[in-house]
């Protein structure tokens, strides 16, 4: 039997949590304990969150990243990130992403971290999938559907990663077509 990579002896760092950020979820039992597992708190998932943000920035693609997670194992259970770019799919956005990685799960049981506000089709899919919580790393860069999240009977809780909210504005200044299309479509692009 294969030893897991991290135990309740393991330190919960940036390095630790980016190798989770970057295996695959069916993966993840294999090098995480649940001692490790229960170790995490709510900025170690928003972190993982903000490393799958940075992992699709470098792939070219917008900075947003998200994760799912059991609220009573703890365990992550759907991750993902935007791949507006890489996949030309206009909306595989990180919460979306993360939602078909966990499949077809009981959402209510869970919590959902978004490393940026969730756009209206996210907003509207966190709704209508049963999510019962939602944790929302950048309101600094965009916000707007926190109250929309909490008028369907979510709660919302702002977690803000100073990491994540500096690497969507670096986007935001280099990239503003991208970040436009992200959130509105080509034809928001090419209107004068």
């Amino acid at each position: 039997m294969i030893q897991p990579l991290f135990d309740g002896e393991t330190a919960v760092n940036d390095t630790h949590l980016n190798v989770i950020a970057h295996m695959p979820t069916l993966s993840l039992p294999v090098i995480t304990t649940d001692e490790f597992n229960q170790k995490l708190s709510d900025a170690d998932y928003m972190r993982v969150a903000v490393l799958l943000a940075k992992k699709s920035y470098i792939e070219g693609g917008c900075p947003i990243g998200a994760v799912i997670v059991n609220n009573a194992t703890k365990k992550i259970v759907g991750k993902g990130h935007n791949t507006l770019v890489q996949e030309s799919h206009p909306y595989n956005h990180g919460e979306t992403s993360a939602i078909r990685d966990a499949g077809r799960i009981d959402f209510s049981q869970t919590t959902l971290y978004t490393s940026l506000s969730p756009c209206d089709v996210c907003a509207t899919l966190l709704y209508m999938r049963g999510f019962q919580r939602v944790v929302v790393g950048d309101v600094t860069n965009a916000c707007g559907n926190e109250a929309l999240l909490k008028e369907k009977g979510i709660t919302v809780d702002i977690l803000e990663d100073k990491m994540g909210v500096a690497q969507y504005a670096q986007f935001r200044q280099e990239k503003p077509d991208q970040d436009l299309e992200d959130w509105q479509g080509l034809a928001a692009v090419s209107k004068p």
